[in-house]
């Protein structure tokens, strides 16, 4: 018997780039796909700096996370894949703003390299209700 699963797609986030979904809701849980600094509207890379592409994809996680009825509160585990490991403060920086009190796990990586030439990809676990 398989798990029932539910697609998550919102226009206020940007379309799926491959075959993919941009969250599957599981047994309880939201598993989004890798957020990285896409303008939902032209679905192209944002201009800017590695904070400037933290922002984007935190609101891009965040609509999703809405799109699931879900909230900040509700995530248990992020993953960030960053470029370049020099731009860990900054990018704390931005994650500790936008996840206010909420402290899920995290695990930092770095990579060798990002879809479209980006500085940071995020991806979430979040707790949601049925």
């Amino acid at each position: 018997m398989s798990t029932p699963l539910k697609t998550v797609s919102t226009p206020s986030a940007p379309a799926a780039i491959g075959p993919y979904s941009q969250g599957v809701i599981a047994n309880g849980f939201l598993f989004t796909a890798g957020q990285i600094a896409l303008d939902p509207a032209s679905g192209e890379v944002i201009a800017g700096d590695v904070t400037a592409q933290t922002e984007r994809v935190f609101k891009n996680l965040g609509a999703i996370l809405e799109s699931a009825g879900a909230a900040w509160g509700d995530v248990v585990k992020t993953t960030v894949y960053l470029r370049h490991m020099s731009d860990y403060p900054a990018v704390n920086e931005v994650y500790a703003r936008a996840m206010g009190t909420a402290r899920p796990a995290r695990s930092t990586v770095e990579v060798g390299a990002l879809p479209r030439g980006v500085l940071v990809e995020i991806d979430l676990v979040a707790a949601v209700r049925a």
